[in-house]
């Protein structure tokens, strides 16, 4: 019991310490659009978002990838999810993730995470109606996990991800790491979580738009007046998020079973707030699901979440999941997410 608390004091003295450290506390400031790569912002599984996105401590699914990678480790089977969501402003957001139990109480995972739009035509001043040429946007992110049981109560995981970002003929990558853990606390089924998110690198937008024609000495006309030189491109952080949250489960009955949990969450571009969620369980076949989300921040969009899934065993080894999620965006459009689940 001893090194399971030194193992867990570590752990969260870590996770604890690398938002602080790299938070830049400005008063009366959230920081809002000061990040790139915010599609790493956008929650993975229609499960996980139905419930508000309050998952750090719940973690049991194959988005446990995104939210907490340390989840992966207590999963029995391997699984296969796929998500997809019409996004704000008519952006389609897809995502393919996988974990498979490995050895002894560890597991690996993969995902694969693309945001994309459709063409659209290239307008300047001059001509407004289009230039004849078209350009499209988008963002991409894969990278792989490792998890493992440090004691029966305390899992650990992290994952590695590449990141990229293009807009016509400019891009920007970085690299970054996803930390956490999950810890049985001695508290009945009480479960806590933590995990950071986006620990990486910097972006900066490079190609051959910033790239410019430069006389370095106008007054001579025997020179070059044609040096080719680039614009140098402001550099932006990752959307760091620190999450930590509870959960607990109840049985009602024999056949049913509700979750519920809490999450608290501090981003490094805009002000800290809570997410709630719960899970009703009904028969391991039929889930309703509901939360809030960005409790108690100022001049969120979002809020109400609401979400349904089923789930069909074709036999004792093989079984599919389908599940939907409503989100309310306030002005902007309502959210739908779907996924497609196989646990084998």
């Amino acid at each position: 019991m001893r090194t399971s608390s030194l193992i867990l004091a570590v752990l969260v003295t870590v996770l604890l310490t690398v938002p602080i450290a790299q938070a830049q506390f400005v008063s009366n400031v959230s920081k809002v659009g000061t990040t790139a790569a915010t599609f790493l912002e956008v929650g993975i599984g229609a499960r996980a978002t139905s419930m508000g996105g309050a998952f750090v401590a719940v973690a049991n699914d194959a988005s446990a990838i995104y939210w907490n990678p340390a989840g992966m480790a207590r999963l029995p089977y391997s699984e296969t999810m796929f998500v997809h969501a019409e996004w704000l402003a008519d952006i389609s957001f897809d995502n393919v993730s996988g974990v498979i139990p490995v050895g002894n109480n560890m597991a690996l995972g993969a995902f694969v995470t693309t945001v994309s739009m459709d063409e659209m035509a290239v307008r300047t001043v001059d001509l407004p109606d289009g230039t004849g040429e078209f350009f499209d946007a988008g963002d991409m992110a894969f990278g792989a996990s490792f998890a493992a049981m440090l004691t029966d109560k305390l899992s650990i995981g992290v994952t590695g991800k590449y990141v990229r970002q293009y807009i016509w003929h400019m891009d920007a990558s970085a690299v970054a790491l996803d930390m956490g853990l999950l810890f049985d606390t001695p508290f009945d089924k009480l479960k806590l979580g933590m995990s950071i998110s986006n620990w990486g690198s910097d972006m900066q937008m490079t190609g051959r738009d910033t790239r410019i024609y430069y006389d370095t000495d106008p007054n001579n006309p025997g020179n070059n007046d044609k040096i080719q030189g680039n614009l140098e491109t402001e550099t932006w952080s990752l959307p760091l998020t620190f999450r930590a949250g509870l959960s607990y489960p109840w049985d009602i009955g024999t056949e049913y079973k509700l979750i519920a949990a809490i999450d608290a969450v501090h981003p490094n571009n805009n002000y800290e707030y809570v997410n709630l969620g719960a899970e009703l369980n009904m028969r391991n076949w039929a889930y309703l699901r509901g939360g809030y989300k960005t409790l108690f921040l100022d001049d969120s969009e979002q809020g109400m979440t609401l979400g349904a899934g089923l789930r069909y065993r074709m036999h004792s080894n093989v079984a599919f999941i389908a599940d939907i999620t409503y989100a309310d965006f306030g002005r902007l459009e309502n959210v739908f997410r779907y996924s497609l689940g196989v646990q084998f």
